[in-house]
């Protein structure tokens, strides 16, 4: 990332500063932090002013925050509330926006505490939209990480099978990610096979997979900060007539959904593209979470692609398309994409065929 990149993506919180009337922003949020400083240690604050930087952390990063930090000034604590306090006194600082959807009841007490006398503004979950549109750095990143774990499932495809446990596949791929530059996974790994396939985070298993099944793979790789997701449904053998329906019937509402994906359609739109198909082929009950969410430097961003939010789509977004369809007692079927919004659609970053797998 770049000197100008990083002041655009600063520029953003200028509304944040005019509609609340803000002195300055703190960040606590390690996601938040590193996309607006460059800094990506495991503990720090970062306090902005609209014209300065001031990145706190403890002496296990002053050497590297002073390496990635390029604009803004490095601080050093043994006690971080302690040296904001001085920090917003020795400026002035009146009215501080804070990260309450990042905030614990716990450490906003303490805070308040030390900062008696400062008034703390409540910024709610909005300031994580400022990464809601991707640049073309992360970009970039991001296709990166999503090409290279759609790559390790498909080089791991002959690991499935009859008498496979769901565990060691999922220990197979990510050693497959990791051989491949992979810093790790993105999150646990769902591999939920048969009647566990009705579990939407059904974590992998000791199960052994049989003959006849449907298994369902959740996956995800992180390099370089940034993270993938996807989920394929593979059959293991040959499954049943009503497995194959299920699929086709998700297969047409994951389709339906990124052909609608455009800049100006709101996120409800979006999703009942998916549920109404589904709901109209008579699964409607089985369908129970959101179409998708934001994918970035967390696994679970903005925008949420669901029934109760009305933000419209920009160019820029990333977000997951994964209908689903988990019927207790017989299994279960998600198909999963990563896509960007483009000026006239979208394009999918990850690239595992979604046509319906044999192995």
């Amino acid at each position: 990332m770049d000197l100008p990149m990083l002041h655009i993506r600063r520029a953003r919180l200028e509304r944040f500063f005019t509609a609340h009337d803000l002195d300055a922003i703190l960040f606590l949020s390690l996601a938040n932090i590193r996309y607006l400083s460059g800094f990506t240690g495991s503990d720090g604050a970062l306090l902005l002013t609209r014209e300065e930087c001031r990145l706190l952390c403890d002496s296990r990063y002053t050497t590297q925050a002073a390496a990635e930090v390029l604009d803004g000034e490095v601080l050093q604590y043994s006690d971080r509330n302690a040296l904001l306090r001085e920090l917003v006194d020795d400026l002035g600082l009146s009215r501080i926006g804070f990260e309450a959807a990042h905030t614990t009841f716990a450490a906003f007490s303490e805070l308040s505490s030390s900062l008696k006398g400062h008034e703390l503004v409540s910024l709610g979950g909005d300031l994580d939209q400022i990464r809601s549109c991707k640049d073309q750095d992360e970009l970039e990143r991001l296709s990166r990480v999503a090409g290279l774990a759609s790559d390790a499932l498909v080089a791991c495809l002959g690991k499935l099978g009859p008498g496979v446990s769901e565990a060691s596949f999922a220990w197979e791929l990510e050693k497959e990610m990791r051989n491949r530059g992979a810093e790790g996974r993105a999150f646990d790994f769902i591999v939920a096979s048969g009647e566990r396939g009705a579990m939407p985070h059904g974590r992998a298993s000791e199960k052994l997979l049989r003959s006849g099944e449907l298994v369902t793979i959740d996956f995800g790789a992180c390099m370089d900060g940034y993270v993938s997701d996807e989920t394929v449904t593979i059959a293991i053998g040959t499954p049943d007539r009503r497995g194959v329906d299920v699929y086709a019937v998700v297969k047409e509402a994951h389709d339906l959904a990124i052909a609608a994906v455009r800049p100006g359609i709101s996120c409800r739109d979006l999703d009942a593209v998916a549920r109404d198909h589904i709901r109209g082929r008579g699964f409607g009950d089985y369908f129970g979470h959101g179409l998708g969410h934001g994918v970035g430097l967390e696994v679970h961003e903005k925008p949420a692609i669901s029934p109760r939010n009305d933000m419209t789509l920009q160019e820029g977004m990333v977000f997951t398309i994964e209908p689903g369809i988990y019927i207790p007692g017989f299994g279960g079927v998600r198909i999963e994409d990563t896509v960007v919004v483009l000026p006239d659609g979208c394009r999918a970053l990850t690239r595992v065929s979604k046509e319906l797998m044999y192995v």
